[in-house]
């Protein structure tokens, strides 16, 4: 009988192991768990038709009026934030004091957590690309809409996540803010490890929100299994700057729930499917066209004083 418990218990653990999802930097030969080409074989929303991320075309992108800047609440905040190694990512919680609305999203939105998308040695490891380019790593903010109170309620809404996201640009300077972040992954090395991050603020990591006014929009889903299809995208053309050490120091600092370096953490760009994607109107107005209109003013008041 105890034989046959203990094969039944390694049977189990087997299977389950099988099933594991996990990234393309993780698969190898003798590992079983199923990269993203096989995820939506666990999990049918992976296969559907409102995937992310997606490459960006800026040449069918359609410009929208209704795409008013956002308005941000709680980004001042002095915070102690918690940070967990998931497995396959690190998570950093927020209050639920830290809000986001305008912008055409349908309401308010409260934010759970933010992470990152990397790559290994600084390489390619964004999931949206914008016509075809890899940007160095990702920032996610994590938010669900108002009155739902977990990622779970709001799942079951088409528009119940607002997901903003940030690119990243290798720079010749440290980005200091960046460095408590770097070495709270350091903190939680392994698979359900936690630590925590005093005196964050979210408005030192991400750009000014004046300089958050130019971004790009469309509907999409979670970027991990289950990839949920209820997420309101915002990718801001604002980049992020970090240094060369810091792109190559985020990789090193975790490991997967295999226990192998938390390296190439993000999904591959997936079909658009017919969706449009839009950009906000509230663009400064090109040089050319100040010139154009500069010259139509000349002449409208060089006739009215002939």
């Amino acid at each position: 009988m105890d034989f046959a418990l203990h094969l039944s218990t390694l049977l189990s653990v087997l299977t389950h192991c099988s099933a594991q999802w996990c990234y393309k930097s993780q698969y190898s030969c003798d590992n079983t768990c199923r990269d993203p080409s096989r995820w939506p074989g666990l999990f049918p929303d992976c296969g559907g038709l409102r995937q992310s991320p997606i490459n960006i075309v800026t040449n069918h992108v359609q410009a929208n009026h209704s795409l008013s800047p956002l308005t941000f609440y709680g980004h001042h905040n002095i915070l102690n934030i918690t940070v967990e190694n998931m497995g396959h990512s690190a998570h950093f919680s927020l209050p639920s004091s830290v809000q986001v609305s305008g912008g055409g999203l349908a309401g308010r939105y409260r934010a759970i957590q933010f992470h990152l998308h990397w790559g290994v040695d600084a390489g390619p490891g964004s999931e949206h690309t914008v016509d075809g380019e890899h940007y160095p790593m990702e920032l996610h903010i994590v938010h669900i809409k108002e009155p739902y109170n977990s990622l779970e309620e709001a799942e079951h809404d088409k528009s119940g996540i607002a997901l903003l996201a940030f690119l990243f640009e290798e720079s010749n300077d440290d980005h200091h803010h960046y460095n408590s972040l770097i070495e709270a992954l350091g903190r939680v090395q392994n698979n359900g490890n936690q630590s925590t991050v005093p005196g964050f603020r979210l408005c030192d990591i991400i750009p000014p929100s004046h300089d958050l006014h130019d971004y790009y929009r469309y509907v999409g889903s979670m970027t991990t299994p289950g990839c949920e299809q209820a997420v309101v995208w915002t990718l801001f053309h604002r980049t992020i700057p970090v240094s060369n050490r810091q792109l190559v120091s985020v990789a090193q600092q975790a490991q997967f729930w295999t226990g192998q370096p938390m390296t190439g953490i993000f999904r591959p760009v997936q079909p658009l499917n017919g969706r449009t994607v839009y950009r906000s109107a509230t663009s400064p107005v090109q040089p050319g066209l100040i010139t154009v209109w500069l010259y139509v003013l000349q002449s409208v008041l060089g006739r009215a004083l002939a």
